[in-house]
C-alpha cells in the first residue's frame, strides 16, 4: 500500500507519508497539501488493456488533465498517464482528483 502512495507524491497531490507499525497491521498517515478534492477505491479491481484506458478517464476523472487513475501492472503501480507512455495495462486500483 505504501507503493500506492507514490503516484499521488509524484504529482504532488500529498506531502510525506509515514508508516507506522502497530505490531498488528501497518498504517500510513499522510500528509495532505489541500490539493485533494476527491478521492476513491475501484472495487472489484477490473482488468484495463492500454487501449481501453481512455474509456475509464473519461469515466472517473472530471477533465483530461485533472486528476490520475493508479493501476497495478506488471512493472509496478503506475498513474494511467505512465502506463500509456509504457504502453501496458493493469488492474484500475483507484482514483484521485
Amino acid at each position: 500500500l505504501s507503493s500506492a502512495q507514490t503516484p499521488q507524491n509524484n504529482t504532488g497531490y500529498i506531502g510525506e507519508f509515514e508508516i507506522v507499525d502497530d505490531h498488528r497491521s501497518q498504517k500510513i498517515v499522510i500528509e495532505l497539501n489541500g490539493r485533494l478534492n476527491k478521492c476513491g477505491v475501484i472495487s472489484p479491481r477490473f482488468d484495463v488493456q492500454v487501449h481501453e484506458i481512455e474509456k475509464w478517464v473519461v469515466n472517473l476523472l472530471p477533465s483530461r488533465q485533472f486528476g490520475q487513475i493508479i493501476l497495478s501492472t506488471t512493472f509496478g503501480i503506475m498513474t494511467h498517464e505512465e502506463a500509456r507512455r509504457k504502453k501496458t495495462g493493469g488492474k484500475v486500483l483507484g482514483f484521485f482528483y
